[in-house]
């Protein structure tokens, strides 16, 4: 059975950071790209950040220069630092795995999911 397990979120005042942590188990980990996205109640699920099985990495125009992303496949885990949190980042934030990903952003190229941990950024 493959199951993706987040944690690591919390509340935090802005400018603060976490760290969130995905570990997977059931799935061949190193060949699949790994991506954070999130979501506001209300709201679409956004793409957040990706790396893929080149370690190649890319972000959201609204996180780059403050998240990053990282993997160990020894592990079977991905986690996402985020430094300088605004209340605009607060949200729900899932991790998914997919093998064949054509687009980072596009949700239904991934076929494995985590059940979400929320960030909530407030002073």
């Amino acid at each position: 059975e493959v199951q993706l397990q987040a944690s690591g979120g919390g509340l935090v005042q802005p400018g603060g950071s976490l760290r969130l942590s995905c570990a997977a188990s059931g799935v061949t980990f190193p060949y699949y790209t790994l991506t954070w996205f999130r979501q506001v109640v209300g709201k679409e699920r956004e793409w957040v950040a990706s790396i893929n099985s080149a370690n190649s990495t890319y972000y959201a125009d609204s996180v780059k220069g403050r998240f990053t992303i990282s993997r160990d496949n020894e592990k079977s885990a991905v986690w996402l630092q985020m430094n300088s949190l605004k209340p605009e980042d607060t949200a729900v934030y899932y991790c998914a795995a997919g093998i064949v990903v054509l687009r980072n952003d596009l949700e239904g190229d991934y076929e494995f999911w985590g059940q979400g941990t929320l960030v909530t950024v407030s002073s």
